[in-house]
């Protein structure tokens, strides 16, 4: 009775346990076969077979139990088959042809992989060679996120972000954000429509997608309207918001004549609805003396005060009267602004029917960066496309 609670505790439904050694302090030994059947099915002809022909003893790793490695030496039958004139093996649930571990050892690695601080740990724990760490990692991630593949959703975002160098020339990842189930749905590298369109081929349901949060971004204006025909653009409100943010710096730096200073560049960027009196009051004085550095911060309070406003109607009025007074102005830093707004006007006042933001893909983009520091770089973008995607499933 004993034998068999710990039979069904440690091995395999189909195994017998039939003896058990101890081999130093962390490891254990069992020796099981396979239950006795009636016969076999040929794997190359799906003929059954009873004809026994000889028997092999193998070495198996399982999941590591208590602290203690596990192995398993399993004493496996072979029969003959009359239709192919071949033996064959009969096979063990749990373990897969040609291998020498079973499955819930290579999902045991896995758990291990996502939980423990560094890989380098997670080799001595489950005692295997890098070679064999990286081989089941990457083999259980692509099983895992085969759970995950369904066609595309209504709301997406797109932003891109650094890749690599390795190749003399600066790669970059394009990211896919699923809006409604907050998760990252696919990752591509480059970010040339015809890049993007070659690698999403894959996934059905373009028609589906109604609203995509993007960058002020030509290509990837371009790449929606063709590739989603029912899509309506949003632009990342973020990303307005801080088209003046370089000249304002400029600007600052031309005067002042350094970069220091946090706490002045943090209040020429916060929203002075945000400021307490005496750092407004302060502020105030000192643009007094800087006309030009005084404009710019003057049309960054417009867009702020422009994306609080509630409702469409009410942001095309505004956005309209803001546009036309900034052709008044004679800075070619507000010319230059004033051409991107009315280049995206539609997309802009989108966000007032929508409220779409891309935020969530710009902290995706900053698990990214986690994922990438902690493997010191990636050189394959297969792998690091894996580990990005389940670290935001």
């Amino acid at each position: 009775m004993p034998a068999e609670r710990l039979a069904r505790f440690v091995l395999l439904p189909e195994l017998n346990l039939v003896g058990q050694q101890k081999l130093g302090e962390a490891t254990n030994i069992y020796f099981a076969e396979k239950q006795k059947v009636p016969c076999e099915i040929c794997p190359r002809c799906a003929t059954p077979s009873s004809v026994y022909y000889d028997k092999r003893t193998i070495t198996i790793r399982d999941e590591p139990l208590r602290g203690s490695h596990v192995l398993l030496k399993i004493t496996k039958h072979r029969y003959y088959c009359k239709t192919c004139r071949k033996p064959f093996t009969e096979p063990i649930s749990g373990i897969m042809p040609k291998r020498r571990t079973t499955q819930r050892y290579r999902r045991s690695l896995l758990w291990a992989c996502e939980n423990f601080s560094d890989l380098s740990k997670v080799k001595r724990a489950y005692r295997c060679s890098s070679a064999l760490l990286y081989k089941i990692l990457f083999e259980q991630l692509e099983l895992k996120l085969r759970e995950y593949q369904y066609p595309w959703p209504q709301k997406i975002g797109i932003d891109e972000h650094f890749f690599s160098r390795s190749k003399g020339y600066r790669e970059f990842a394009t990211v896919f954000t699923d809006m409604n189930r907050k998760r990252v749905k696919e990752i591509v590298l480059g970010k040339s429509n015809l890049a993007l369109e070659e690698r999403l081929a894959h996934i059905s349901g373009r028609e589906n997608v109604r609203l995509v949060a993007l960058d002020l971004s030509d290509g990837y204006k371009v790449f929606v309207k063709n590739y989603f025909p029912n899509a309506e653009l949003v632009a990342d409100k973020f990303h307005v918001l801080r088209l003046l943010t370089p000249h304002i710096f400029r600007r600052r730096r031309e005067i002042t004549k350094t970069n220091a200073s946090s706490k002045a560049k943090r209040l020429l960027l916060m929203s002075s609805k945000n400021l307490d009196y005496f750092d407004k009051r302060a502020l105030l004085d000192y643009l007094k003396q800087y006309p030009e550095l005084a404009e710019l911060y003057h049309w960054k309070e417009s867009l702020h005060g422009f994306y609080r406003i509630k409702g469409y109607r009410r942001a095309q009025t505004a956005f309209f009267h803001m546009t036309n007074s900034m052709a008044t102005s004679q800075l070619p830093e507000v010319k230059t602004l004033r051409r991107t707004l009315l280049r995206w006007e539609r997309e802009i006042l989108n966000y007032f029917k929508t409220r779409l933001t891309n935020a969530r893909t710009e902290g995706f983009n900053n698990v990214a960066k986690l994922v990438q520091k902690r493997a010191y770089g990636y050189k394959n973008f297969r792998n690091y496309r894996l580990r990005l995607l389940s670290a935001c499933a």
